[in-house]
Formats: structure tokens, sequence, C-alpha cells
């Protein structure tokens, strides 16, 4: 028989017979069976083909189930609910995206026989997001080998580390600036009218960050609750352009409009689309080398509006396959949640969707899409 496709772990799953046979091997032990259901975490126990044959009472509980034997033949992905498990034949492990699943290859090194500790990233088929630690550690029962699978949530540590560095960093560095600004006015009558413009856009860009997380939080919770009014295109990729061209990420590079019809209007939520918009802008500018151009655009076809933001380099593959989850970032600890709420804002209140493009022949360029008009409520 030939071997089922895949783009990663092996396809081929255990018959029904043999998840059953592997099941009653813990079913019987029922010292093991309560240790693992003392254990407040997810426990899973895999077969060498990465299927449930155990879970413990934390995994019926935390998932609703009526029984804990509900979830037997399926894999980690699938009982998650990973948005990647379901877009192939054979399931969970096996679609490129795994490729940078801390989960799965933590599985696959226990099933090698050594211990494996990984942090993933996972993106539900709800669009909501997890971050996970996954423990997986072999087993040898019955002549059988097994891997012992523990999930933690750390989505709340995560979440800790990037609200500190937003905050002992960003919001610091730019609070600096407004004491800075404030005590040269202090010192020096004269300069204050030299000085006001650099006060003003320190204190807004302050204010600015900390609505940012707010709302992204609030996005998160289900909490936020839209604005929609209409208003021009042209004007509000103007006003955000203008408003980077200026930011500390743009020294040494251009940024310019390719296409802004003034008779275009939107009916969104104004400051929702602002902020993916700018996160467009503010990736592509880091993205970038000095000396180049960043281009931001729109165009309007089937009552869609697609905004644009082009930039020269590339995003390499192992990046591009992890680019959207939550936690995800290239520029060190604490940060990542840029792209992550581009597509959670987008998907969920904006009736819209973010995606990208990244060839050597053409660069980087990031397209966020969304109906013209749009009328609440969008939401689940």
């Amino acid at each position: 028989m030939e071997p089922l496709p895949t783009d990663y772990a092996p396809a081929e799953r255990a018959s029904e017979d043999q998840i059953r046979r592997d099941a009653e091997l813990y079913a019987q032990d029922a010292l093991a069976s309560s240790m693992l259901d003392a254990i407040p975490d997810i426990v899973l126990v895999l077969n060498s083909e990465r299927q449930i044959v155990f879970a413990n009472e934390a995994c019926r509980s935390l998932l609703n189930l009526s029984h804990r034997d509900e979830v037997l033949g399926l894999r980690p992905g699938e009982m998650i609910g990973c948005a990647h498990a379901t877009t192939t034949e054979g399931g969970c492990g096996t679609t490129e995206f795994c490729r940078t699943c801390g989960a799965i290859n933590a599985v696959l090194t226990s099933l090698k026989g050594r211990q494996s500790i990984q942090e993933c990233r996972i993106t539900l088929t709800n669009g909501s997001a997890l971050d996970l630690r996954a423990s997986a550690k072999p087993l040898v029962l019955g002549g059988r080998l097994f891997s012992v699978f523990v999930i933690t949530d750390i989505s709340g540590e995560k979440r800790r580390r990037a609200l500190e560095r937003i905050f002992f960093h960003d919001v610091l560095n730019t609070a600096g600036v407004v004491s800075t600004s404030a005590e040269l006015m202090m010192r020096d009558p004269n300069s204050v009218e030299e000085m006001v413009g650099e006060l003003y856009g320190a204190a807004y860009r302050l204010i600015n960050e900390i609505r940012t997380q707010q709302e992204l939080a609030a996005a998160e919770n289900g909490d936020l609750n839209p604005y929609f009014k209409t208003f021009g295109a042209a004007q509000l990729l103007r006003e955000l352009v203008e408003q980077f061209a200026h930011h500390e990420v743009a020294a040494g590079r251009k940024l310019v409009i390719s296409t802004a019809d003034e008779g275009v209007t939107v009916t969104t939520d104004r400051t929702l689309l602002g902020r993916v918009i700018g996160n467009m802008l503010k990736n592509a500018l880091e993205a970038a080398q000095p000396g180049d151009t960043i281009t931001a655009g729109y165009t309007v076809e089937n009552n869609l509006i697609t905004f644009s933001v082009h930039n020269p380099t590339v995003i390499p593959r192992n990046v591009q396959l992890q680019i959207f989850n939550r936690s995800f970032s290239t520029k060190g600890a604490g940060r990542g949640l840029g792209t992550y709420s581009m597509k959670l804002l987008s998907e969920r209140y904006l009736g819209g969707c973010v995606r990208f493009e990244s060839l050597p022949e053409t660069g980087t360029t990031f397209y966020a899409v969304y109906p013209l008009r749009l009328v609440p409520p969008i939401m689940d």
C-alpha cells in the first residue's frame, strides 16, 4: 500500500482495533490512570502514529467532553481544533505549517526515545489562538512505544511578557521624550514653540500605544464593540503614512502612496482599520533596509477595498509559516502581537481578511481586504 501523502510527519494511522487494545493497557492500570488524572494540565498518551489512546480528567473537563474516550484515535491538533489539522487528508502533523509546530516536534522527538519540551503557537479554527508549552516523553508499555504528552497553556504568561515589554520599553521611552521636552521648555521658555510639536507627538504615541493594547485585550476577550461610520479611504491612508513617515522606524526609508482615489469612502470602524494598516506600515518599515522605499495604496473591485503595503525584502519560508501566530516574532522576546492583531481585528470585527505574498522577484506585500460597506453585527 502506498503511503499517504504528507508534507511533514507520517500520515498513516493505527486501526480502530489497535487503538482499543492500546487504550485498554491504560484503563487496566488504575494507579497510572489516577496519577495522570491528578495532574491539572492536559495529559495525553499517544501511540506511535501520534493518536490519542488515553486522555486524563483535565482534558475531559477543559474540553467539556462527556467522556474522555471521545478523543480516542484523534491527534492532538485535531482534538484542540488547530486550523491546519483539517486542511489535508493526513490531518494533524502532515501540513507544511506543522514543520514549525513545537507540539508535533516534541512528540516526534519522544517517539525516537528522547524527552522534549517545546513551545508552540496554535491558531484555532474559530480564529482564536493558543500559546502552549508541549512536553513529550517516551514510554514503553506492553512492548509498544508511546509518548506521554503534556500540554500547558502559557497564553497568560506570553501576554504578560508582551505587555511588560511594551510598557517597560516602548511606553517608558515615549514617556521619557515627554519628560525631556517638558524639562527643556521649563528651562528655556524660548524653546516652547519649537518643542511643543515634539511634546504633542510623544504624548499622542503614548496614548495610542496604551489604547492599542486595551483594544487588543478586548478583542481577544470578545468585549470589543466596533463603531461604524463612513469616511474617506484616501484621508485615512494619508494620515497613517504621515504618522509613520516621522516614526523612528522610518529613519533612512521612504514611505510613499501609490494610489489614493479621493472618491472612495468606506463604512467600518475607522480606529480598528487604522490599527491594521498602521501595523502593516510599521512592519514594512522595520523589515526594510535604509534606502528602501515602502509603497502603500488600495484598489477597489466588486464592493471590496484592498489595502496593500509593499517592501522590497523577502520573508524566509519558516517565518512565513508562523507569521500570523500570536507571540511569534523575529524581533525578540515579548513581541509578536502585530501581525496576529491584524488578522484578529480583520476577521473577527471588520468582516475582512489579511494575507501576504513574499517572493525574491517582487519582495513582500501585505494585503487587507474589506467590504466597502460593513453593517453590524458581524461577530459570532
